[in-house]
C-alpha cells in the first residue's frame, strides 16, 4: 500500500497525527513532481509539535534550509526563534513548514506552477495537524491561505498584524499574517514592526484561551 493509500485507509483507523505526517515527509524527501527536484541538496518537508495550536508557514527553504533540509535553520530562523519567545512560545510549541518544500535556484520566488504543485502537501500538513492559529510569514505563504479561506488579499503590508477569523480546508482557524522573517534582514525597519506583530500574537493567543 502507498503513502496515499495509507492516508486515506488512516482516516477510518487511529493513525496518530505523527503517523500521518510522516507518511507526507516520506512522499516531500522522495517528490520529483517539479523541477525544483533535480536542483536541491535536500527537500524541506517541515517539523514540529504534530499537535501544535499554532502553525508558521513561510514562503520556500534557503540555502541553509535546503544544505540541513529543515525549516527556518539560517540567520532568519534565528530571528524567528526570537520572535516567538516574544509570542510566548519556542520552537517546539508550533509546527512550521512553507509553501515549497524545495530551495528555488537563487533563492527567486516561488513561481505558480510550483506552487500549485508543492501545496497539496501543505493542504495535507494543515489537515493533519489541524491547527488553531496559522501565521503566514510574507506575501506568498498569505495569498495562498488567504485563497483558501476566501478573503480578499491586498498585500502583505495592508494586510499584516491583524488576527482574520476563518475556514481553511474545512477548519475554523484564526490566520495571522506577518512578513517574513528574512525581511528584517534585508532591511532593518520590518524588524521592529514583526516584533510588535509577534507581541500582538502573544495578546491573541491569551485572548483566545489557545494553550
Amino acid at each position: 500500500m502507498n503513502c496515499t493509500a495509507i492516508l486515506r485507509h488512516a482516516r477510518g483507523t487511529s493513525l496518530t497525527t505523527r503517523s500521518q505526517l510522516n507518511y507526507i515527509t516520506s512522499e516531500i524527501l522522495n517528490c520529483t513532481k517539479c523541477p525544483l527536484h533535480r536542483t536541491r541538496k535536500n527537500a524541506v518537508p517541515g517539523e514540529g509539535n504534530p499537535n501544535a495550536k499554532i502553525m508558521l508557514i513561510g514562503e520556500a527553504p534557503g540555502y541553509w534550509e535546503d544544505v540541513q533540509g529543515r525549516p527556518f535553520v539560517g540567520a532568519a530562523g534565528k530571528f524567528l526563534e526570537s520572535l516567538l519567545a516574544e509570542a510566548g512560545l519556542k520552537r517546539q510549541d508550533v509546527f512550521i513548514c512553507n509553501i515549497l518544500k524545495c530551495r528555488p535556484p537563487g533563492n527567486r520566488e516561488p513561481q505558480p506552477n510550483e506552487i500549485s504543485t508543492c501545496t497539496t502537501y501543505l493542504d495535507r500538513q494543515i489537515n493533519a495537524v489541524k491547527p488553531k492559529i496559522i501565521v503566514t510569514l510574507g506575501t506568498h505563504s498569505t495569498a495562498y491561505i488567504f485563497a483558501k479561506a476566501g478573503l480578499p488579499f491586498k498585500g502583505i503590508t495592508e494586510t499584516r498584524g491583524k488576527l482574520y477569523k476563518a475556514n481553511v480546508l474545512g477548519l475554523n482557524v484564526h490566520v495571522f499574517p506577518t512578513f517574513h522573517p528574512a525581511a528584517a534582514l534585508y532591511n532593518a525597519k520590518y524588524k521592529q514592526t514583526l516584533i510588535e506583530d509577534f507581541k500582538l500574537l502573544k495578546t491573541k493567543i491569551l485572548e483566545l484561551k489557545i494553550g
